[in-house]
Formats: C-alpha cells, sequence, structure tokens
C-alpha cells in the first residue's frame, strides 16, 4: 500500500531496494543468530568458563622458576589488577565500556563511516572490550569479507550474552586473564611477568600502558622487539587515560618521560635456571598425572594451572650454577690445551664415525634408507651455523659433523646438593648446557664412582669388627686367581714398606691398601652394607668393587653418603613437595623417605667422619683447605676412575650432602693426564666455589656454620695411633721392594 503512494517511480525502486536490502540483512543477522553460519554458545556454556591455564614451578623459597604450558597463562583474581591497569584498558580501548551493554553502537556508527566513506584505515575496529573477549574464548577460523562479518556478528551476540551473565568486574577479569599478548604468553599475569619480572598487581602506570598497548598488535608493539614504537604506543594509552579523567596533568606531562625498562624473562623450556631440574619435574608429574587420572581425575600438567612446590633452592641453585660455569670454562679450556691439535675428537676417525653415527642428523637421514656416501655427503655440506663456546656463540661456515666434532669435546658436569636429613634436593645442575646437552646426568647417567666407594668398603670393615688402627701393608699384590691382576697407586711414592691406618689410606686414596681392606670386610659384606646405605644398583661381586669400579647414579651415590650426617638412615633425594590446584587447594604432599633402621653403628658413623675429615684436611682433598681457604666444617672423598675418565668429589657438611662428577659423555675419551682429570681438580672446585659463595650470604649460615658433632673420648682413643708404619728391620731385610707380592684374593 506504501508503495502505490509513492508516484514516483525512481523513488519506489530505490524504497524497494532499501526494503529488500534491509530484509536480507535482517535475515542475515537472524540466521547467524539462530546458528545457521555455526553455532553461538549459549548462556548456559557461557556461565562455566574454562581456558589452558600453565602450571607453575616454585623453588622452596617461594621463587617461579618455570612453567609447563600449550598456552602460557596464568588467572588471576581480579583483586590483584591495579586500577591503572583497568583505566588504562577501558581508555584505549573501551571507553563507554561501563555504559554499554556489550556492543557500542555509537562506536560502531563511527567507525562505519570512517571505513565506508572515509576509507580510513586506522579507523579501528569498533569492538568492545565484551567482543574482544568474544573473539578471545572463540577464535576466528575462517577469513574473507563474508566470514568477517559472521565472525563480527557472532561476537557481538555473544558479547550481549556475556554482559547479561557477568558483571563488568567479572568481564574485565575474564579479559585480562583470557588475552593473548603475543609469543604463546596469555593473560596479564603471564604478560606481566615475562616483560618486567613482576607480578601484575606490581606494575606502575607506564608498564601497564605499555602492555595494554600491545593488544592492538602484539607483535607490532611489542616493547622487546620495538622498544620505540611500543614506547609512543605506551605515551598514547597515557594521553588516552588524561583525556578520560583517569590520570591528572601533571601525570600526563611527567609519565611519558619515564623510560621503557623492561626485565624480560620468558620461561622458555631450554633456558633459565635449574632446566634439568625443571625437566625431572616434569618427568615426575607426567607419571603422577597418568596415575592420578587412573583413578578418574582429569589433569594435566600442561593446561590444569597446576602449582609445583618443590625442594630446589633458588638462591644455593644461583650460586652453585654461576661455580659451575666458573669452574668448567676454565677446566674446558685446560683440557683441551692438553691435547692440542692432535685431540681425539679431531684425529681419532674411529671416535669421530661413532660420534656421527649415534648423532639425530645421521640417524634421521639412515631412517630414510639414504646410501651411507649420500649420507655422509649431506653432513659434510657447509653452511652458516652457530655454535655454542663458554665465552659466546661463534657463527662460522660449517658442516653438521665439523658440529658433531665441536660439541664432542665438551666435559660435563652432574652436580646435586640434598638435604641429608630429609632428602630434599636443594641444587640440581644435570649438565653444562640443557639446550645442547638435554641427557641429564644426575637421573639419567650412571658412571663408575672411583674411590667414592671406599668409604663403603670401610664402613663395612669397621662393621665387621676391624679397628680403625689396624695396619695394612701399601706393597703392591699381584693376585693369582684374579688373572694376575695387580691394583697399584698413583704417583712415585715408594711404599713398599709402608702400613697405613684405615684413616691414612682412606684420606690418602690408597688403592692397594682399599682391596686389602675389602679382602678382610667381605666383598659379600661390603655389598650388603652398600645395599643398608641405599644403594639399589647391582654391585659387581669383585675385588675390583673396591676402586669403585661399580656404575651408579649422582642420586644414589648422595643418597648413600646422606647416612653419614643422618645418624646411619639413608634420605632418599626427592624434588616436588606439594602439588596444588590452581587455587592453591593441596592435592598431594610428599613426605621424606627415610630408612627405618641405621645402617651402621653410631660408633662407626663418628669414625667414619673423622676418617673424610682427613680427607679434607690432610689428603687428596686438602686443597679445600690450602687453595680455596675454605674453615667450614667438612669431610668427604675424591674419586678417579681409570684412565681418568670420571672425576667425583662427595663434600659432606652437616645440614648438606653434595656430590660432583666431571666428565664426557664419550666413555671413550678421557682426560690426558691424572693430573687434570683427577677428582680433586676436575670436581672438587665446583663445590669449593660453590661453598665459597654460600659462605658470603647470611641466609646460609645455618649450613655454612653448622658443625659436626664431637667425637666421644673413645673414639678419638680409637683412631689415637700413628698413621703410617715403616716395616721392621728384619722384614724389610727379607722383602724385595722390586718384586710383587703374589697371592690369592679370599673371597668370603
Amino acid at each position: 500500500m506504501i508503495l502505490k503512494k509513492i508516484k514516483n517511480p525512481y523513488l519506489r525502486y530505490t524504497t524497494i531496494l532499501l526494503l529488500a536490502f534491509t530484509l536480507i540483512i535482517s535475515l542475515f543477522i537472524l540466521s547467524v543468530y539462530v546458528g545457521v553460519w555455526g553455532k553461538i554458545p549459549s548462556k548456559k556454556e557461557l556461565t562455566t568458563l574454562k581456558y589452558q591455564q600453565a602450571s607453575e614451578v616454585y623453588s622452596a623459597d617461594s621463587v617461579l622458576i618455570g612453567k609447563y604450558y600449550l598456552q602460557d597463562r596464568q588467572p588471576i583474581p581480579y583483586a590483584n589488577f591495579p586500577k591503572h591497569l583497568i583505566d588504562a584498558l577501558v581508555a584505549i580501548e573501551d571507553e563507554r565500556f561501563y555504559s554499554h551493554s556489550g556492543v557500542d553502537y555509537k562506536s560502531m556508527l563511527r567507525v562505519a563511516f570512517k571505513s565506508i566513506l572515509l576509507q580510513d584505515k586506522s579507523s579501528g575496529g569498533g569492538s568492545t572490550i565484551s567482543q574482544q573477549l568474544a573473539k578471545n574464548l572463540y577464535p576466528r577460523t575462517k577469513r574473507g569479507k563474508f566470514n568477517l562479518a559472521i565472525a563480527k556478528l557472532k561476537e557481538m551476540f555473544v558479547a550481549s550474552r556475556l554482559e547479561s551473565i557477568y558483571s563488568k568486574e567479572e568481564i574485565l577479569y575474564h579479559y585480562l586473564n583470557q588475552v593473548s599478548f603475543g609469543d604463546n604468553t596469555h593473560g596479564i599475569e603471564s604478560a606481566s611477568l615475562k616483560f618486567f619480572n613482576k607480578h601484575a598487581k606490581q606494575l606502575t602506570i607506564p608498564e601497564a600502558a605499555t602492555l595494554v598497548g600491545m593488544l592492538k598488535a602484539t607483535y607490532g608493539y611489542n616493547p622487546r622487539v620495538f622498544p620505540k614504537k611500543s614506547t609512543n604506543r605506551r605515551n598514547l594509552v597515557m594521553q588516552a587515560m588524561y583525556k578520560n579523567g583517569y590520570i591528572n596533568e601533571k601525570q600526563k606531562d611527567t609519565l611519558p618521560q619515564t623510560p621503557l625498562q623492561l626485565n624480560y624473562r620468558d620461561f622458555n623450556y631450554n633456558d633459565g635456571i635449574a632446566p634439568y631440574f625443571r625437566e625431572e619435574v616434569r618427568k615426575q608429574l607426567l607419571k603422577w598425572t597418568k596415575e592420578k587420572n587412573a583413578k578418574g581425575e582429569d589433569l594435566n600438567i600442561y593446561t590444569s594451572g597446576l602449582k609445583i612446590y618443590t625442594t630446589l633452592n633458588y638462591k644455593m641453585q644461583l650460586l652453585a650454577e654461576e661455580a659451575m660455569q666458573e669452574h668448567m670454562k676454565k677446566l674446558q679450556s685446560d683440557f683441551e690445551k692438553s691435547y692440542g691439535k692432535n685431540a681425539p675428537w679431531l684425529t681419532n676417525k674411529s671416535i669421530i664415525n661413532k660420534a656421527v653415527k649415534q648423532s639425530l642428523p645421521y640417524k634421521k637421514l639412515k631412517a630414510l634408507n639414504l646410501p651411507e656416501k649420500q649420507i655422509l655427503d649431506s653432513l659434510n655440506k657447509k653452511k652458516r651455523m652457530t655454535l655454542a663456546t663458554w665465552d659466546k656463540d661463534i657463527t662460522i661456515q660449517a658442516s653438521t659433523i665439523d658440529s658433531i666434532k665441536h660439541y664432542s669435546k665438551f666435559l660435563n658436569i652432574g652436580s646435586l646438593a640434598v638435604d641429608p636429613k630429609s632428602g630434599e634436593v636443594k641444587v640440581w645442575i644435570g649438565g653444562v648446557n640443557f639446550k645442547h646437552f638435554k641427557y641429564d646426568h644426575i637421573s639419567q647417567s650412571k658412571r663408575q664412582v672411583g674411590s667414592t666407594f671406599k668409604p663403603i668398603v670401610y664402613t663395612t670393615a669397621l662393621e665387621q669388627g676391624i679397628g680403625p688402627c689396624t695396619y695394612f701393608s701399601a706393597q703392591e699384590v699381584e693376585y693369582k686367581n684374579l688373572k694376575q691382576w695387580s691394583p697399584s697407586n698413583s704417583g712415585s711414592k715408594d711404599e713398599a714398606y709402608l702400613n697405613y691406618t684405615m684413616q691414612e689410606a682412606l684420606s690418602k686414596s690408597v688403592n692397594t691398601v682399599a682391596v686389602k681392606v675389602l679382602e678382610k670386610a667381605g666383598i659379600k659384606n661390603t655389598i650388603e652394607q652398600a645395599k643398608k646405605m641405599g644403594i639399589s644398583t647391582d654391585l659387581p661381586n669383585e675385588p675390583s668393587l673396591a676402586l669403585g669400579t661399580a656404575e651408579v647414579k649422582i642420586n644414589e651415590l648422595a643418597k648413600a653418603y646422606t647416612t653419614f650426617v643422618n645418624n646411619g638412615k639413608h634420605s632418599t633425594p626427592f624434588l616436588i613437595k606439594q602439588i596444588a590446584t590452581s587455587k592453591d587447594s593441596i592435592i598431594e604432599t610428599f613426605k621424606p623417605q627415610i630408612s627405618k633402621e641405621a645402617a651402621f653403628s653410631n660408633e662407626t658413623n663418628m669414625i667414619m667422619l673423622e676418617l673424610m675429615k682427613a680427607t679434607i684436611n690432610t689428603g687428596t682433598a686438602s686443597r679445600i683447605r690450602n687453595s680455596y681457604k675454605l674453615t667450614n666444617d667438612i669431610a668427604g672423598k675424591t674419586g678417579t676412575t681409570q684412565n681418568n675418565k670420571d672425576a667425583w668429589f662427595v663434600g659432606v657438611t652437616p645440614k648438606l650432602v653434595s656430590v660432583t662428577w666431571v666428565g664426557l659423555d664419550n666413555h671413550e675419551i678421557g682426560f690426558k693426564s691424572t693430573s687434570l682429570g683427577q677428582g680433586a681438580n676436575a670436581a672438587l672446585p665446583a663445590f669449593a666455589l660453590f661453598l665459597q659463595k654460600m659462605n658470603k650470604e647470611a641466609d646460609f649460615n645455618y649450613i655454612t656454620k653448622a658443625k659436626f658433632k664431637k667425637p666421644t673420648d673413645a673414639i678419638l682413643q680409637d683412631l689415637d695411633c700413628e698413621p703410617i708404619k715403616k716395616d721392621g728391620f728384619l722384614k724389610r731385610l727379607f722383602k724385595n721392594p722390586n718384586k710383587k707380592k703374589r697371592k690369592e684374593f679370599k673371597r668370603s
């Protein structure tokens, strides 16, 4: 009827077109609303918003040391958002946030006018915070103008529903915990920790404005990548804050002058403090969640937002890593100089070929069934690559085989420090560089322990009633029933006429005596004693056990040594104390595992500590006193294996047991000389430098100033004897010092 009244045909056709267009648009909007172009989440679905949360790993002294995540997100309560953060967000992103109901039609018209009529590409998107939240919750999956229109409409509908369910505070809570800041960083807390290494509630106005400014273009305004653009954007945010009355004129003039100061901390898998420790925690968590989920739980270490409270002492770990780097850098230099141009990783074709064939690049090409020549040709091709060194990374033209040779020469380390009373791991260094050497030498590697096994042999002897002042000849013996095996001592000292007490023999690490002590104590008794002290690895039932030919993990050796400062009871090293939900509701608590029975008597305990103190004061580890000037109460043992393949040092203090191993991953390569590769030179300094650093920190006085219990008068009397006794005249007269004594080793 209305159309018939319009006489002008042009006006009538125009009206028809407008009505048709309106109808089409209305039907299109309706079709989106009813879900023709994809389901729109209902109010019920929107009442239970869930998003992935990173699990957080904390040290025992409450420092966030790492995260496990698919999306790096740490939700925090609204109360932890500083007011100026909210003000900055509203001012720049949605200044009518508090007055609209999810969609700001006035802003949309402004954007449409500028974009369509004025072709202003910088006009913005006109989306409210609620719409942006909808977009983040349900990301767009299809491109194109038509799909963009559908996505925009969906976001408007979802935004309106969100506003009908949640208060404005709750919208802001979800938005700031959900929104992406680029680099797989989601939520304001994770962004704050990454860029400023502080919690969101501690952000200053300029810092908050910097992060809010990133939301327009997370890469383009990334303050680490484009500091100048980010600063300009930050200042624009603060200008908007002034315009909306959130900061005063003085702040508007002074705050933009604040320099952009980042304290960037990327929670990267390869980098950061204690990477080997974090990886071991991750492995244990995967096992734990698998067991929990089998019982009906629904836990995922990458998405459930768990909080893992560990035993690690952040400050102690930091000092230990510093000490490790100082020592290993110098040792690596000395090691390479000792071999010079004839180094086996450069000239020994057999070693090089084995290293190449064990490498991942070789195995990948081999899996493609390529001919050997083609594989080697590919691995020999030069290209620009970056290689790590102790000084700095170097970028050179090199082949994959050059890279394999380069990394084959690196000495590695495993260093563990535990609280002997509880077994809590305080320091965990699994290697020199997690990025290039993923293999953890604490939890994965078994190496011959050398002379660090001798205290277990001597403990057995004491438990078998052999007194500490029993003398053993240092003369070399050839054992007829052991294929003429003839263990000898290092050094050139003539010991044919000398007899040592157990204290002197242990402190000087005399091999010939250790074998004789084992013979008298009994191999089976020694193996049983080792088990009582926490060694679960199968030990060789051979006399060479006295010299440490057994291959044992570092954490297992540490467990055995805890007995000496825990009343004879071993404590199992453990890493995780508690696991909680994202809201700090405790799911599980892990208690120390301490043996019920003492592995030896109190008397044996006191004597062994005195024997190992002598190792530090006058024996093979005396450089702790002489070179490093450490006056702490320390007991310990050095260890060096055959051909200088493995260097060890165990440091025992009343409150801390520390085990350090140094060597190469390639078992075929050892140190060039004993002077360089012995435990006292290759492993001990890492402990000594670490303790030096701890001595300077008052926080660690409870460890560094702790004292061993004084031995009783009876024990001191048992130890009161000359350390070395020379053979009598007649014995010397009938003994040929240049001829080995031949006998059978008595097994018992």
